[in-house]
């Protein structure tokens, strides 16, 4: 009973660390993003033109996207069927989301959104639980493709 106790908490540990995430993206909130990420991140955001999968401080990944975003009035992601695989102090999670964008520009098409799915690797690192490792799988994208030129940013 002991180990799928302690399974389950960090199975609610690590949504927590992946909500986290996501919530202060959207309040562009960079030290809390900062909390939840390792000192080194696998980032792969290859399918949506992220470039090649690199390790990564936390520093240069809330860099990446205060800019990338900096334009946007609205940021919004939504995730769910998430699946963790806890194996001691790792830790592998899958889950659906999106992300969409808005920003008002006079195309009057004012919104952006990603469709895919998340793969994470985390690790616990004295009694917290940190992404080592994001990939997002693009399935689609619909709406403004070129949001911030529409608005002349």
């Amino acid at each position: 009973m002991s180990n799928q106790l302690e399974t389950l908490l960090a199975k609610g540990a690590i949504t927590d660390a992946i909500n986290q995430l996501f919530i202060a993206t959207d309040q562009r909130d960079w030290p809390s993003v900062h909390q939840v990420l390792a000192d080194s991140v696998l980032l792969d955001m290859s399918s949506v033109g992220g470039g090649a999968p690199s390790a990564q401080t936390p520093q240069q990944i809330t860099a990446a996207w205060q800019s990338g975003l900096r334009h946007l009035v609205a940021v919004h992601h939504q995730i769910g069927n998430v699946v963790i695989n806890v194996k001691g102090n790792e830790a592998d999670a899958f889950c659906y989301g999106t992300a969409s964008h808005y920003l008002p520009n006079p195309s009057g098409i004012n919104t952006r959104t990603f469709v895919g799915t998340y793969d994470f690797a985390l690790s616990n690192n004295h009694g917290s639980w940190r992404i080592a490792a994001f990939r997002f799988k693009l399935k689609y994208m619909e709406g403004n493709p070129t949001l911030e030129q529409s608005a002349g940013v």
